[in-house]
């Protein structure tokens, strides 16, 4: 049977559409099972109604025509129970429909599964036979199993738009949604703009030459063109892109060397290969080296060696590229964008990206965010190819796109788009206010940096301090470690930015899903593994290279505060505190006059929660990440659409953490603050504010939100509105009655920039 099942998997994966999908799987399954009948019936939610799609032994005609209601017959009975169903007669079952048009009279036996997928019912696949008798347990088991196959195929199909298609070309096509990671938050709207490969390395054909001085002639003359070609969109990016941005482009120059990619190629050329086959070689040589690593950043690193290989091929094809019409709204696809896709792209003009590959890290992510452009990555599902001119919403926020959405979205989304436009240019007013409540409570707060823009952006937003800097993002952009007198640059400057205020610097935080190409850590589960503060406590001499810099850039500003993430015991705050002060004494020695700053511990893990006491007894302050104390507690991958449901940072384990947390805290006398996405959240916010935190620490786009909101709540409310949600044990429920209650005071439109559009 395990034979079988393979080889029904290979030929519908092998089909190709998914009406010869549902073909194979119908007769093979009929002909596995000996059994007369092999049926398969879609439900469309959006009529609440069951099609037989495909069929083996009944009436052909009936395919596509015959349609059931949701609980109508025994196919919705399958539907509605989400369990198979078994009969030996069922015609006697008091839910027979009998359906004359299908010729299925003369069948008696029946046996129906559900077709699932992540909870979402999507059709019932059936067999049926004349004999009067019941399937047995290994039938039930092998039809279970095809149909799990089967929900796999079905959901990709809807994913992809494949599922329907228009009937003619006068009728709009169908809306369609998918799924990928949000790289950089915000809404675009506007008309799709594909973006292939300027070349096709695969296509190219090995070929022997005697010119072998002719053929590397052409090749350096190519990388000459294409450097300067890299060098012109460097350029082109100055005003938009920090400085440390810009060395990326540095990075590819470097690949481009005689001496690195160059001297490979022109290994193989000296060889007797013509200059495109040997660029091909020696290309898809160092691609599949990438791509076959584990680490998810250094298999990003793949996408810049593939789109550097096609734009030197490009110039050896002295090929010309077409020329793009740039909509004034346009939302650039590809399969997979890299930065120098982006340099070639009007800024004026762009509204959105949407890459198939790469993540939330991939330097193309980097660069969305700080040019304030609305970004998905990872949308897998999308059939790129097939955008170009569609009309999209891409939602950065909930890293979704709309592909061709319905009247009713796109007004939904303007509407939001129009309302947020106005709401946040209203609040400019709150710049240079203090955010007190009604009832006269004041709560600072501060925001989460990263790059330069950040850092302008949130000067102009109000913030009263930084609470989180992450400082991994100058480690990412570059080949090595930087220097401590690249580090001492980087922090004074944003030491320098915020004067006096204070500025919170985490030490180095690789691990999990950050990484660096040249500190490569595979394991199998990296949120599990070596990460945060396990990785700097290993190696102390990156550790102290940071904090000398961060106490350099201190001098005669004196407004660093220092924070360890990651922490899950004594011992790393003991360990981390020697050599901080170990740290502090080399510079005292270099005749540098500087105070210890304070010292601080992120609580980001549930081990963490219960030692707040004896963190807070050795340290200055205390800290909460909320994002990853929600995904450990709750064992949840932020990261995984599979059980993104299940992350909920209103989850009431969550939430009698966090309030632990302050209690214990305030208990040692210690202030806490919360650096993670729940701050930015105008209804997390307010019981925040209620349990007693001293800071929020947000993302510069959303402080002015919270602060309006805040200041629209009174303390006591807020604390009347926590008691009550203690004590429910649903995270929806509690977000509901949270909104609600924002709602009764009049502070709808902090809650608009959540809704969930379908």
């Amino acid at each position: 049977m395990l034979s079988t099942l393979r080889r029904i998997v290979q030929e519908v994966g092998a089909a190709r559409d998914l009406q010869a999908a549902l073909d194979v799987i119908v007769r093979s399954v009929r002909m596995t099972m000996c059994t007369e009948v092999c049926s398969v019936y879609l439900y469309d939610e959006d009529t609440s109604r069951y099609t037989l799609m495909a069929s083996e032994g009944l009436n052909r005609k009936a395919v596509g025509r015959v349609t059931l209601s949701r609980s109508e017959g025994l196919v919705g009975q399958v539907g509605l129970r989400e369990e198979p169903i078994n009969l030996e007669d069922a015609a006697s079952h008091p839910k027979f429909r009998y359906l004359k048009e299908t010729g299925e009279e003369r069948f008696r036996s029946f046996l129906g599964v559900p077709i699932i997928h992540q909870r979402n019912l999507l059709g019932v696949l059936v067999v049926q036979q004349n004999a009067k008798r019941r399937f047995d347990e290994s039938e039930e088991s092998f039809l279970v199993t095809m149909s799990a196959q089967l929900a796999g195929v079905i959901a990709h199909a809807e994913a992809t738009g494949s599922l329907h298609f228009p009937e003619s070309v006068h009728e709009r096509p169908r809306q369609s949604r998918f799924v990928g990671v949000a790289g950089s938050p915000g809404i675009a709207i506007g008309s799709a703009v594909v973006l292939a490969p300027p070349a096709d390395l695969s296509a190219v054909p090995d070929k022997d030459t005697d010119d072998i001085e002719g053929e590397n002639q052409a090749f350096f003359d190519a990388l000459i063109s294409v450097r300067e070609q890299m060098k012109s969109t460097a350029d082109k990016l100055a005003d938009q892109v920090p400085a440390e941005e810009q060395a990326l482009f540095d990075v590819y120059l470097r690949m481009l060397d005689d001496n690195a990619l160059g001297a490979e190629i022109a290994a193989v050329i000296n060889k007797g290969q013509w200059a495109q086959g040997a660029l091909k070689q020696v290309i898809e040589e160092h691609v599949r080296h990438f791509e076959l690593m584990e680490d998810p950043y250094l298999r990003e690193r793949a996408v810049d060696i593939r789109d550097l290989g096609r734009r030197v091929l490009s110039v050896l094809q002295q090929h010309q590229q077409d020329e793009v019409v740039w909509p004034e709204q346009a939302i650039v696809i590809s399969e997979e964008l890299t930065p120098g896709m982006l340099g070639e792209i009007p800024r004026d003009k762009l509204a959105g990206l949407v890459s198939v590959q790469g993540s939330g890290n991939s330097h193309v992510a980097i660069l969305a965010r700080a040019m304030g452009v609305p970004t998905i990555m990872g949308a897998v599902d999308l059939p790129w190819e097939r955008m170009n001119s569609r009309e999209l919403i891409v939602d950065g926020n909930l890293g979704r796109v709309y592909v061709s959405p319905s009247p009713e979205l796109l007004t939904q989304y303007r509407n939001l788009v129009h309302e947020e436009k106005a709401f946040v240019e209203g609040l400019e007013s709150l710049k240079d206010v203090p955010c007190i409540t009604p009832d006269n409570y004041r709560l600072p707060l501060w925001v989460n940096t990263g790059l330069m823009t950040d850092t302008v952006r949130s000067l102009g937003q109000g913030a009263e301090g930084v609470g989180l800097y992450r400082t991994e993002v100058p480690f990412m952009i570059r080949e090595r470690f930087p220097s401590e007198k690249e580090q001492e640059e980087i922090y004074r400057e944003q030491l320098r930015i915020f004067h006096p205020r204070p500025v919170t610097i985490r030490t180095l935080d690789i691990g999990g899903d950050k990484s660096l190409s040249y500190f490569p850590i595979k394991e199998e589960n990296p949120f599990l593994g070596w990460r945060g503060i396990r990785v700097t406590l290993d190696h102390p001499e990156i550790f102290l290279v940071q904090v000398r810099a961060m106490l350099k850039a201190s001098v005669g500003l004196d407004n660093l505060r220092i924070m360890l993430p990651m922490i899950s015991g004594v011992p790393e705050v003991e360990e981390s505190l020697y050599l901080i002060h170990r740290a502090y004494h080399e510079v005292l020695a270099e005749g540098l006059e500087i105070q210890l700053p304070p010292v601080g511990v992120m609580i980001e893990v549930p081990a963490a929660v219960y030692q707040v006491a004896d963190f807070a007894r050795r340290v200055d302050f205390l800290s909460i990440g909320s994002n990853d104390l929600t995904q450990y507690i709750l064992a949840v991958d932020r990261n995984n659409p599979r059980v993104a449901d299940l992350y909920h940072s209103f989850h009431p384990a969550v939430l009698h953490a966090l309030q632990k947390v302050v209690k214990d805290a305030h208990e040692e006398g210690k202030p806490v603050s919360i650096c993670g996405e729940m701050a930015g959240d105008p209804a997390a916010a307010v019981l925040l504010m209620a349990m007693g935190f001293d800071v929020l620490s947000m993302n510069a786009t959303n402080l002015p939100r919270v602060k309006w909101a805040l200041r629209n709540m009174p303390l006591e409310q807020a604390k009347e509105l926590l008691a009550e949600v203690m004590n429910m044990d649903n995270p929806r429920v509690i977000r509901s009655a949270v909104e609600l209650a924002l709602r009764h005071r009049g502070l709808d439109k902090v809650l608009g920039n959540r809704a969930d559009l379908n």
